[in-house]
């Protein structure tokens, strides 16, 4: 898989962490806007990339590589993965995927039709912990309650109280708690248990975002409280709870390092089997062998599930009348 990488922020630099430990990826070319030319120019150096620009076009224009890896804020997920689809390349996109439903199913649409391959960059997914927690999920009985808590106080929400609003905490950019955060809780739910019945969102308010709130997700057999805060924050523990036993862990989900599976009355078993790779190694491994396979079957499987978890998202906004300008954009 080649790559060409747009954005020069956090997740960019996070990504350098691991990419060139997998011999199956090449970084080919970097974009951002002007301002970030000098930092442009210094990741080119320091990873070998022979390609640097400032102007999104110019780079799509580039036949050198085939996969767009979009490191953005929120709100310019839809619009420049659908340019760079429109461009014919396939696309890995951070989450969350878009910032609402219409927009992802609008991308299903044009990958389809082009026959090209679009990811969401959701790490939990993609993690081996994930995979074997879906492997002893039958074994707990039937479900009851599931709690999953990932809250954290932002270094940014101080600046943000004092009115100097980031992406994250923008709503015109697409931000807030739910999607910064609560979209793990949401993946990590809708990938074992599938779409809810009922969604309703309780949302703590500043400055016309969600700074934190209270998920509540309802399935025919069980209720979900699914919480993310980025104004204040606690010891983490989610769980499942079954009537034959319980899945737990004190790991966010976005990194699930380890859990705990205990049936009723036995003692708790460990599981780590990351083996300290990096966060986002699993995945990235997992789209190379989607992409330069062509393996559609997966692709558009993992494409539905990330559509479902931004059906989910949009449906909890509406509850609670959270509206994003780029809600419009189609």
């Amino acid at each position: 898989m080649k790559v060409g990488i747009v954005g020069s922020g956090l997740i960019v630099d996070t990504l350098f962490e691991f990419i060139k430990d997998l011999k199956q990826i090449e970084i080919m070319a970097i974009t951002a806007t002007a301002r970030s030319i000098d930092k442009l120019n210094k990741l080119a150096k320091e990873h070998n990339i022979e390609y640097v620009y400032t102007d999104y076009q110019q780079f799509l224009e580039n036949d050198q590589y085939d996969t767009v890896y979009l490191g953005v804020p929120n709100h310019l997920h839809y619009r420049m993965a659908k340019q760079a689809l429109s461009a014919g390349k396939n696309v890995i996109v951070e989450k969350p995927f878009t910032s609402n439903y219409n927009q992802a199913k609008m991308l299903e649409k044009i990958a389809k039709e082009r026959k090209l391959i679009i990811l969401e960059a959701i790490s939990n997914q993609h993690n081996p912990n994930y995979h074997k927690i879906k492997e002893l999920l039958p074994t707990i009985g039937d479900v009851k309650i599931v709690v999953l808590n990932y809250t954290q106080y932002s270094s940014r929400y101080d600046a943000f109280k004092e009115g100097v609003i980031l992406p994250a905490f923008d709503y015109r950019k697409s931000g807030g708690a739910l999607m910064d955060l609560n979209v793990y809780n949401v993946h990590y739910l809708v990938g074992l248990f599938g779409k809810p019945d009922e969604v309703k969102y309780y949302p703590n308010i500043e400055y016309n975002i969600d700074t934190s709130g209270i998920l509540m997700l309802s399935y025919d057999s069980f209720k979900a409280v699914l919480i993310a805060a980025k104004d204040c924050g606690s010891p983490l523990l989610n769980c499942i709870e079954g009537n034959k036993g319980c899945i737990y862990t004190s790991s966010p989900l976005f990194t699930l390092t380890h859990f705990h599976y205990q049936l009723n009355k036995e003692e708790p078993v460990y599981y780590d089997l990351c083996d300290n790779a990096h966060r986002m190694q699993h995945e990235f491994i997992t789209f190379a062998e989607i992409i330069d396979n062509k393996d559609y079957d997966k692709a558009y499987k993992l494409l539905k599930h990330s559509i479902d978890v931004m059906e989910v998202l949009t449906k909890a906004r509406a509850s609670a009348d959270i509206v994003f300008p780029d809600d419009e954009v189609i």
